[in-house]
Order: C-alpha cells, then sequence, then structure tokens
C-alpha cells in the first residue's frame, strides 16, 4: 500500500504527542485510528482534538470539526493484550514512552497484527531507529518519524531512514509529511538526529558559561536574547522544558557518542535534578516560580553580552557545520530543521556565511587554545572552508 491520502494511520499512545499526531493526520483526510492502555488517557485526547479542531475552525483553517472528529476511531485499552484495531492500518506510529524495551516489544506486537506491507514508525527524539527495528522480521519497513511537540502546531518532522530500511522509504514518509502540511527534513539515524544534536551547546556551553562565574543566568538569557535574537534564553528554555528532560536528553546523546566530551552532561543540571529543581512544572530550576519570587535582573554590559552570544553561537555553528561534514543531513535540512524545530532566528550555517567562516574557525580555536579541551576541536569541514576561502549552500 502506498503512503497517500488513502491510506489508513494508526498512532499509539494517546498522549499530547500522540493526539496530537492524530489530529494532524485527520485533518489532512486519513482515516485515524488512536489507542491507549488509559481510558481516561483516550478521552482528553478526544476532547482535547475537538477542542483543538473546533479552535481552527473558527480561524477560518477548514470549515468542518466534526468531519475531522469523525475520521478518527478513538480505543481505550487495547494495548495490553489486543492490538486487532491497527489492523486496518498501512501507517503506524508510535508515540509510547521513550523507552527502547517498550518500544520493541510494541513493534514485535504491531508485526503480528499488520499487513507485510503496512510500515511501522517511531517517533523516537533519540533512541536508535535502527535498534528499534531489529525487534522487527520484516525490519525494512520500519522509519523514524519525529515529531516536535505540539505536532498540530510545530511544522518540523524529522524524517529518520535507518540502514536495514528498504529503498525509497524516508523519501515515501517525506512526501507524506509534505502532504500533511509540514516541513519535513532527511537525516541519518545519528544520536539525536538533527535539532537534538545541533541544539546541545546552547544548553551546555550557556551552563559552563554559569560555572565558570562568567555571568549568571539571567545574563547569559538577556546576552541570547537582546544580542542573538533568540526567543527565550537558555535557562529560560531548559525550565520551560523540564531540568530532567534536558539532562537525560543530553546524557543519551553523550553516551550513544561513546562520551564525547563535546556533549558532556553538567553536573549542576544534575544536581538540581537530583534536588527536584526541575523548573516550572515543579516550581524551582535555574529560576524560583514560587509565589512572591522575584526573578533576578540580567547585568547588561554589551561588552559582557557579546562574548557570550560569541560563544555559544560559535560551538552551534561549529555542531551545525560537523554534521554536514558527516553527512547527518544537507546543509538546507539541518538550516531548516534548526529554524522550524527550535524557532532559531537564522539557518546557523546561514549564520556562519554572514559572520564569516574564518571568523568562527577563529572563536573556537581560541577557545581550544585557552581551555585544552577536545570539546572545542572545530569541525575539519569548517577548517578546509575557511582555508579555501569557501561558504555554505554555493
Amino acid at each position: 500500500m502506498a503512503l497517500d491520502s488513502n491510506c489508513v494511520v494508526g498512532v499509539v499512545g494517546a498522549g499530547a504527542m500522540g493526539s496530537g499526531i492524530a489530529q494532524v493526520a485527520a485533518v489532512a483526510g486519513h482515516r485515524v485510528v488512536l489507542a491507549d492502555v488509559s481510558e481516561g488517557a483516550v478521552a482528553k485526547a478526544k476532547a482535547n482534538i475537538s477542542r483543538n479542531v473546533e479552535r481552527d475552525v473558527e480561524k477560518g483553517r477548514y470549515s468542518d470539526a466534526n468531519a475531522v472528529l469523525a475520521r478518527i476511531d478513538f480505543h481505550s485499552a487495547p494495548l495490553g493484550a489486543d492490538l486487532s484495531p491497527y489492523e486496518s492500518c498501512d501507517l503506524v506510529i508510535e508515540a509510547v514512552v521513550e523507552d527502547l524495551g517498550v518500544k520493541q516489544t510494541l513493534f514485535r506486537r504491531l508485526e503480528a497484527v499488520v499487513s507485510p506491507e503496512a510500515v511501522l514508525a517511531t517517533n523516537t527524539s533519540s533512541l536508535s531507529v535502527a535498534s528499534i527495528a531489529s525487534a522487527c522480521d520484516v525490519s525494512d519497513r520500519v522509519v523514524g518519524l519525529h515529531f516536535f511537540n505540539p505536532a498540530p502546531v510545530m511544522p518540523l518532522v524529522e524524517v529518520i531512514p535507518w540502514l536495514g530500511g528498504r529503498a525509497g522509504l524516508g523519501d515515501e514518509t517525506r512526501d507524506l509529511m509534505r502532504q500533511w502540511q509540514k516541513t519535513p527534513v532527511l537525516t541519518s539515524d545519528t544520536p539525536g538526529f538533527i535539532v537534538n544534536r545541533i541544539a546541545r551547546p546552547f544548553y551546555g556551553e550557556s551552563i559552563r558559561i554559569l560555572e565558570e562565574g562568567i555571568a549568571d543566568s539571567a545574563t547569559i538569557d538577556w546576552a541570547m536574547k537582546q544580542l542573538g535574537k533568540f526567543r527565550m534564553g537558555p535557562f529560560e528554555l531548559m525550565d520551560f522544558i523540564g531540568n530532567d528532560v534536558n539532562y537525560a536528553v543530553t546524557r543519551s546523546v553523550f553516551e550513544a557518542f561513546f562520551y564525547d566530551p563535546r556533549y558532556k552532561p553538567s553536573l549542576t543540571q544534575r544536581r538540581l535534578v537530583e534536588a527536584g529543581f526541575l523548573g516550572k512544572k515543579s516550581g524551582r530550576g535555574y529560576y524560583d516560580y514560587r509565589d512572591g519570587a522575584t526573578k533576578p535582573s540580567a547585568a547588561q554590559d554589551p561588552a559582557l553580552g557579546r562574548s557570550i552570544f560569541e560563544r555559544v553561537l560559535a560551538m552551534l555553528i561549529n555542531e551545525a557545520a560537523d554534521a554536514v561534514f558527516l553527512k547527518v543531513a544537507s546543509p538546507e535540512d539541518i538550516d531548516l530543521a534548526m529554524t522550524k524545530g527550535v524557532n532559531y532566528p537564522k539557518g546557523l550555517l546561514a549564520w556562519a556565511n554572514e559572520i564569516g567562516v574564518d571568523c568562527v574557525l577563529g572563536w573556537l580555536t581560541s577557545l581550544q587554545a585557552e581551555y585544552g579541551e577536545d570539546r572545542y576541536r572545530p569541525s575539519p569541514l569548517l577548517r578546509r572552508m575557511a582555508r579555501d576561502g569557501r561558504r555554505f549552500f554555493e
């Protein structure tokens, strides 16, 4: 069965991500099967989707909320013993807990229910697609489809073919995502894919600056927003995401890259997690969100702000350049992913062109010389481009 507008889409897991994906597929015209072990989760998903589509009708995005809802078959508690609701699906997307064992078990059981031609997709944000696919007897029909939360709002989808996937499956799923009015990017099956890999220095280098006592969190956030035009500063964003979530992703990427020092997690963040200071959801993180708390003021020193911004930006550009160098994705898809997936004000590679590749390389070599750490090693691609006077996208 081709992955086209006529295919039936199954979504496993009715949490925020799963219900969002189901809504996107239904709006695109597909019949959708949405199920969860929790009856409460299914009821909540149905209410949320109903509210979302009615609001979109009011805004004129489409005309008939009832038609969208009618395309979704909601099933509660079928996953413990019965996956038969998915037997008619041509594409099944799992949106369950980020646990390799859970996903492998689910894929083994789905394989026994769906047709041999059905595509099984994982919404994993950090696990190996190859590892998930290895649980299947017919593993070449597995692909990664990493949506960003909330799925109905965020345009980016990372499409992740793996080394044993059938030829053309990545292109087929990318074309389907375009039909869903999404912005798909193709990425190799490497830790963190594009966004979660390249974004690590936004957090990690900012924490390092804090740990060194160069500036406090409020000043670093001010520098990245005021000078870099990022929508949120790194500490605000970590508190918003949840320090437990951010730390878990950082540690996962670090371990998956065989403990490359560029991805080394921070002891500061670990201690926050251990203390239960998870950010907004717990009332405390890098900032205090409890009643009566006052947010600290930034030291709005232009020279200090510039040094902070340039240091973090250099590390981000270096990570993006290395992703090009190691064939993680094309330069175009890398810049698209960072602007559409995490709302960066510019594509990092386009930013390197604007500043000058040789200038960025100078920042990095100065950092490496000062600290003597492999953390700051410049990408070989930046060295070659600076030597040859080249730019990205030429």
